[in-house]
């Protein structure tokens, strides 16, 4: 039987400031440090447009971010977008944690299964309202919302239509729009 060593949050900042992961695009999920997939351009034009678009819809409202890790308590992954509290000053010293995310967005191409199982478990646990994963392949986008015992609640497959993030009920966004 092989064991496997969980790192903590702590030891991976620590291999980061030593150089160890220099230069890889590593992300730690459940105390397991994972390489991330390679981005295509479909992969970065979409969070690209995506970011700009929530921008527009949440100005002065929330901080958009793109490709920057978040804190949790035995994960640090960096979703494609987070929708976090202003003022984005607030990140100088540390990321952003639980409490200050409003909801996270995945674009999946390559990355699909990884993001709907491991990541959609640590993002439950870790208590964030909501969860959406944009499916390039299928063309759909899964809204996971209402976190319990380490899964979401309510799990929505949309083609098209209008979603309204629950921590802003004034907020219309475009299906097509994010799915280009």
């Amino acid at each position: 039987m092989k064991t496997l060593a969980k790192w903590s949050v702590g030891d991976y900042h620590r291999m980061i400031e030593a150089g160890i992961l220099r230069d890889r695009r590593v992300e730690l999920l459940a105390g397991e440090v994972y390489e991330m997939s390679p981005e295509t351009p479909i992969h970065y034009n979409t969070i690209r447009r995506d970011s700009k678009y929530l921008e527009e819809l949440l100005a002065g409202q929330a901080d958009v971010r793109c490709n920057g890790p978040i804190t949790l308590s035995d994960s640090e992954p960096e979703p494609d977008i987070a929708i976090v509290r202003s003022p984005e000053s607030a990140y100088n010293d540390r990321h952003p944690e639980p409490q200050d995310i409003f909801w996270i967005v995945e674009i999946a191409q390559t990355s699909l299964r990884k993001d709907l199982e491991l990541k959609s478990a640590i993002y439950a646990a870790a208590g964030i309202q909501e969860y959406w994963v944009l499916d390039l392949s299928a063309k759909h986008t899964i809204v996971f919302r209402y976190p319990e015992h380490g899964e979401y609640a309510i799990e929505q497959k949309l083609e098209d239509g209008i979603i309204i993030p629950l921590a802003f009920p004034d907020i219309r966004v475009s299906v097509e729009r994010l799915l280009g």
